[in-house]
């Protein structure tokens, strides 16, 4: 059997700029699941469908929350992130959620460069909670 393969893609020179601006994730409490986002990382309510809500931050960014009895998981390593202003509101928001009891996944890191924790969402979704500075390193 002789495989094909298609051609290189050619992308345009004149492509739009863009952003990542929506994720969609499926829960099981949708309403829990809105307070948790509201509460601890300042979303809020754009819409809200019979199965669907749209929440929304400062940013533009759209988070959409659809009813499902029984999310597929994810793998290990899939999180998602929200980046602070600055290492003390990353500090003050790990302190705010340990005390509350909201489930940590990865311990506080601090250095120079960056400051970072993982929490779960309702359904278990990690979420990166992080600070880094402009031009830090990646490894």
């Amino acid at each position: 059997m002789v495989r094909q393969y298609a051609r290189p893609i050619r992308y345009p020179s004149s492509a739009p700029r863009a952003s990542v601006n929506h994720l969609h994730i499926h829960v099981r409490d949708r309403r829990a699941t809105e307070a948790f986002y509201a509460t601890w990382l300042g979303m809020s309510v754009a819409r809200r469908g019979e199965y669907l809500t749209f929440m929304t931050d400062k940013d533009g960014f759209d988070l959409a929350l659809m009813d499902d009895a029984e999310p597929s998981p994810m793998p290990p390593w899939f999180h998602f992130g929200y980046r602070l202003q600055s290492p003390d509101a990353v500090l003050e928001l790990h302190r705010r959620m340990s005390e509350s009891g909201v489930i940590l996944r990865k311990p506080l890191y601090r250095d120079d460069s960056l400051v970072s924790f993982r929490c779960a969402d309702p359904d278990g979704y990690a979420i990166e909670i992080y600070w880094e500075a402009p031009g830090a390193p990646l490894d």
